[in-house]
């Protein structure tokens, strides 16, 4: 039987990583994108699809879902954050709200029922900034603080259709979105001096913590936020 994972947001970064780990654990996957130069830049072949997806437009979410009958797993990595104290302008934050937090949720409405029907599972996107708060970028942290409520709250009411639904948390993961942070010595060691395992994360890190959550491995596991860090939010 052909076992099918979604992942959003999963043409780059974090995403990527989590497509790659999925297809080498045997699932055929999509991974979507929100513009065309994403999509196409993605390897495509026998095990993995790329999309052009908007998760905030019902249509669009509508779409990309139609063509599976069911879905295993269903894993939102798709997400924006606006830099140096941006979000506080109110249209950007709502913007970032609709992506981020929205958008996970209107993703896992609609796939509820192809979820049921093969009695998958959701991982969402949480992140450090669920736990901490972050200044500069107060709707991301908002968005990821809802992420994983929404996560615990989900995970409550579809338990008894058979679908379990958790988080990750990632920490510091080497991705285009961190490279600044990464090239910026003083910065960067000041995260590596915070994180235990004194390295930084890769996206293939989170990826295998996607699969354990989606694996029968984890069949007892539901409303849980997974850190992924080296450690950085245990000290």
């Amino acid at each position: 039987m052909t076992v099918k994972a979604l992942i959003t947001g999963g043409t780059t970064g974090i995403g990527l990583g989590i497509a790659i780990a999925m297809v080498e654990a045997g699932y055929h996957v999509t991974v979507t994108g929100v513009t065309d130069e994403q999509v196409a830049a993605v390897a495509t072949g026998p095990q993995l699809a790329a999309v052009k997806l908007d998760v905030t437009s019902a249509a669009s979410v509508a779409a990309v879902l139609e063509p599976f009958d069911e879905l295993s797993a269903l894993i939102n990595c798709a997400g924006v954050l606006f830099r140096n104290y941006a979000e506080y302008d109110i249209e950007t934050f709502q913007k970032v709200i609709d992506v981020n937090l929205t958008g996970t949720m209107r993703m896992c409405v609609a796939a509820r029922t192809k979820l049921a029907a093969a009695r998958g599972a959701i991982v969402n996107t949480a992140s450090m900034l669920s736990y901490f708060g972050g200044p500069a970028v107060p709707a991301y942290t908002a968005s990821k603080g809802g992420v994983a409520q929404l996560t615990k709250a989900l995970a409550g009411a579809w338990a008894a259709e058979g679908i379990r639904v958790n988080a990750i948390a990632p920490g510091w993961i080497a991705t285009e979105l961190t490279r600044g942070l990464v090239e910026d010595e003083a910065r960067s060691a000041a995260i590596l001096g915070r994180t235990p395992m004194q390295r930084w994360g890769q996206p293939g890190d989170v990826g295998g913590a996607a699969v354990f959550l989606c694996s029968e491995a984890a069949r007892f596991i539901t409303g849980a936020i997974l850190p992924v860090d080296g450690g950085y939010a245990a000290v």
